[in-house]
């Protein structure tokens, strides 16, 4: 009689397990390249017989499988299988069922795959369609491209779902944090139609599918998917002018997930809006998903070189007033993310990290996306290798070059320090610090290293290093330049010679957006001619008032403030420019009740208004995978009075045990974008 096939089992949950994928909830079965998996069939009426029986697995993926693209395989159940294809071995029979063993080659494509048994009786053969799976890159098999070795970085850069994203000055680095949430509902399926509806695959479905076993191909087409500025229905819209009333605040968002579902929802039209930092957390939330070790990282005073000649050159007045504006600008800070792979496409030496960066500013190949970029390559300054290293290599290297144009139209350098690609940040793995990563991107400043890959880039360094002799002139902030309050900034002038030296000092401050962007002025010093002893500092202050800075300030809350110096004996001109970050309150939060697994566990939360007037339209918002089910919303009927607190108490549920974060976001008309985190540990 012939075998036919009554049921089966895909063991959702042991195989979820074993490949680490439990996490996603275990409603379809989801594995992991190279690394075996089970399936148990369930015969009616009579069991498998060997020798009688023959059997084999079909397995395809995309709308026009082929063996030649790689996306189809036929795989006969064997005892001896070879490692570099798909294979099918028995594993055990009892009975009617028999347990048999898939695995899938290391380099196998990735993605949604259907499964059909066929078996074959004396020249008569039946086919059974056994069901869907999904197939995700492997970093714990040391044969896939993707491969890491350690198994601490493994859990923080590819099953970690919340982490922390710095922010900030260089002066003043902190971080916010945020949920990934790649393995929560619906994320892997929203992962995947990202990946199908590509204009890569759309031009040529067969050829996209078949570069699918590919992290580099896989990455530059997230990194292009995940902003919508080649009209290819990408994920995020960016926008950076504060104005951002008909969509999100780029600084409200606090997960990737609201993000990728609202995507979902409105029929893939983009989201607005995002910044930087959105961007790079949505492309690891999807690097991740997929099975790529991804970490978000932060450059601070990223330089955003247009014309490509390592130099941003910027206009002042003699009292540090903006004289012209400049196409190339300096952000404050900048986020790209890191994904961890081989290089097979280029010569020895470039594994490990890549940047790639979603954020649209420069079109590469006619597409708004950039990288993957080794690392090393940005280190040694080697602009030919694929892809966009020169771009990425002005961002951590490009030189300031401060102009000031005299009453007479004349032009003089200033001299002042290199302050580009500084404090090259991200979380460190397994706790929640700052990892400081520059030296993979940069050889030590003034070394011979340093020297020769300028030499390499053919870029000639125009700013100096920290100078022993002569006047030395800083920028120094008093403490607690909070929102609400004034707060004083001082030239701080050191005379590092042995006679005593006459100076001439203007500070001025202007509020300024994320993207180096100037806005109105919000203080200025009346010039203030100083004489300073030999080896002594003086210090001048200015007064910044919070009335003065009240309704200039955008959501990015910098003031950024020049200082000049005229060194009457030499004729110089020295320049320090200093972000400031006027800081948000501290929203509190207490967790109350033991914390277990499926057990309600209550969190209190509370905020002071620290302005002098009310603030309107006050919302919470409370998420973290594995403790909210989505987004807990709390709105407050009054206004908050200034000084008053709020406080309200929420209901959790954890799903998940280990480590979590909860995260906490508000927004009302006054303050925006203030955030707050609590780790909580949950007991199975």
């Amino acid at each position: 009689a012939d075998l036919v096939l009554e049921t089966w089992d895909l063991h959702c949950d042991r195989n979820g397990r074993e490949h680490r994928t439990a996490d996603m909830g275990c409603k379809e079965l989801v594995v992991r390249r190279g690394q075996p998996f089970t399936v148990t069939l369930r015969f009616s009426g009579r069991g498998y017989e060997e020798g009688v029986d023959k059997l084999a697995f079909n397995v395809e993926t995309g709308p026009c499988p082929s063996e030649t693209s790689g996306t189809s395989c036929h795989i006969v159940v064997t005892d001896c299988p070879e490692e570099s294809c798909w294979s099918a071995v028995i594993q055990q029979q009892d009975g009617e069922s028999l347990s048999v063993s898939l695995c899938s080659p290391p380099n196998a494509r990735i993605g949604r795959y259907s499964m059909t048994l066929e078996t074959c009786t004396d020249y008569q053969g039946s086919s059974f369609q056994i069901g869907d799976f999904v197939l995700l890159f492997n970093p714990w098999h040391p044969e896939d491209t993707v491969f890491m070795r350690d198994e601490n970085e493994r859990r923080e850069y590819v099953l970690s779902q919340h982490g922390l994203i710095y922010q900030g000055t260089c002066d003043y680095i902190f971080s916010i944090p945020w949920n990934f949430g790649q393995f929560d509902d619906d994320i892997l399926a929203i992962c995947l139609n990202m990946l199908d509806i590509n204009p890569k695959h759309l031009r040529d479905q067969n050829r996209d599918c078949s570069r699918r076993n590919d992290p580099v191909y896989i990455g530059r087409v997230v990194s292009a998917m995940v902003n919508c500025n080649d009209e290819d229905r990408g994920v995020l819209f960016g926008r950076w002018d504060d104005r951002y009333e008909d969509g999100m605040s780029p600084m409200a968002w606090i997960g990737s997930v609201d993000i990728l579902k609202r995507w979902k929802k409105f029929g893939c039209q983009p989201v607005k809006y995002g910044q930087c930092w959105v961007f790079a957390a949505v492309a690891c939330t999807v690097m991740r998903c997929l099975g790529i070790p991804t970490r978000v990282v932060t450059n601070y005073n990223s330089a955003h070189d247009t014309n490509g000649n390592l130099t941003i050159d910027r206009y002042v007045n003699e009292k540090g007033q903006q004289e012209r504006p400049s196409r190339d600008y300096i952000w404050n800070f900048h986020c790209w993310v890191e994904s961890w792979m081989a290089r097979p496409d280029l010569a020895a030496g470039y594994d490990g990290w890549q940047v790639l960066d979603p954020t649209p500013q420069e079109k590469s190949e006619g597409v708004y996306c950039c990288g993957p970029a080794p690392v090393k390559a940005i280190k040694e300054g080697d602009m030919q290798l694929k892809y966009d290293i020169p771009f990425i290599f002005a961002e951590v290297n490009a030189d300031e070059v401060y102009w000031v144009v005299r009453g007479d139209g004349t032009e003089k350098q200033s001299v002042q320090s290199s302050r580009v690609g500084k404090y090259i940040s991200t979380k460190s793995v397994g706790r929640d610090s700052r990892e400081d990563i520059t030296h993979n991107y940069k050889y030590p400043e003034g070394s011979e290293e340093e020297r020769a890959v300028f030499k390499k880039a053919e870029h000639e360094k125009k700013s100096i290093g920290e100078e022993d002799e002569g006047l030395h002139l800083r920028i120094k902030v008093s403490e607690g330049a909070n929102k609400g309050c004034d707060f004083d900034v001082f030239a701080v002038v050191t005379n590092n010679t042995d006679e005593e030296r006459v100076c001439r000092v203007t500070l001025c401050a202007r509020v300024s957006s994320h993207n180096g962007a100037l806005g109105p002025q919000c203080g200025l010093s009346d010039p203030i001619d100083i004489d300073i002893e030999p080896r002594a500092e003086k210090r001048v202050p200015l007064r910044i008032l919070y009335e003065e800075y009240r309704d200039k300030l955008t959501q990015d809350n910098l003031i950024r403030v020049v200082a000049l110096l005229n060194d009457h004996q030499t004729g110089d001109i020295l320049l320090a420019v200093r972000d400031i970050y006027v800081e948000n309150p501290q929203i509190k939060i207490r967790i109350l009740g033991e914390p277990k697994q499926n057990r309600k566990l209550v969190a209190e939360i509370s905020l002071v208004n620290p302005l002098a007037m009310p603030l309107n339209g006050c919302v919470f918002v409370v998420e973290g995978t594995g403790l909210t089910d989505g987004q807990l919303v709390k709105e407050l009927e009054e206004p908050l009075e200034p000084q008053g607190e709020a406080k309200f108490r929420m209901d959790l549920m954890p799903r998940l045990s280990g480590l979590q974060k909860l995260m906490v976001d508000f927004e009302s008309d006054q303050l925006t974008g203030v955030k707050g985190y609590r780790n909580v540990i949950i007991a199975p």
